[in-house]
């Protein structure tokens, strides 16, 4: 088999590898957007699930993954939280969190590619990409709530769709952090 030969291969098998990963990790997103813990307000798995990704595949790979569910979501597949989906989940008053999983996954991804899966870093980037999520989902609910409601004030919002995430997100981002850590090595 001639070098060119060999050198085709391995881009195709790399491609194939990559499509491989970004399916299995929007299907990964999607059951960690299923897995619900029931408190005061539920909380899933989902950004746990999109922080891992990204961590995991980078920036390219782990943003086309989180694309790849959304727009699953958005054809109808229930892939978000409580198995819904279609445009109705996207364009209600959450659907700006779902929108903001793709700026946590550029700043996870990009970070991960950058500090090679170095743990303080990624957990600094998770952070960033949360809280940017958070500032995204929080002006688009305050948004679409008030237009189909009396306007709420900004610290009655941040109290509905902020502060009870607080802590379990700075949980899911240290299981994420640590897991993308150990595991990064083994992703081509």
């Amino acid at each position: 088999m001639s070098e060119k030969a060999k050198e085709t291969n391995a881009k195709n098998r790399n491609k194939i590898l990559s499509i491989v990963y970004i399916g299995v990790s929007a299907a990964l997103i999607a059951i960690c957007s299923w897995i619900q813990i029931p408190l005061t307000v539920p909380i899933t798995l989902q950004t746990m699930g999109v922080c891992l990704v990204s961590g995991l595949l980078g920036l390219k790979r782990g943003t086309l993954a989180t694309v790849v569910f959304i727009v699953l979501g958005a054809i109808g597949v229930p892939v978000f939280a409580g198995f819904t989906g279609g445009m109705g989940v996207i364009l209600g008053s959450t659907g700006g969190y779902i929108i903001g999983f793709i700026f946590t996954a550029l700043i996870v991804g990009f970070a991960s590619d950058k500090f090679k899966g170095k743990l303080i870093p990624l957990i600094i980037s998770m952070v960033i990409g949360i809280l940017v999520c958070y500032a995204f989902g929080t002006a688009w609910f305050a948004v679409v709530y008030n237009k189909a409601n009396d306007p709420a004030s900004l610290a009655t919002i941040l109290g509905w769709c902020v502060t009870p995430f607080l802590i379990p997100d700075a949980v899911k981002i240290v299981i994420a952090a640590i897991l993308t850590n150990r595991l990064k090595k083994f992703i081509k």
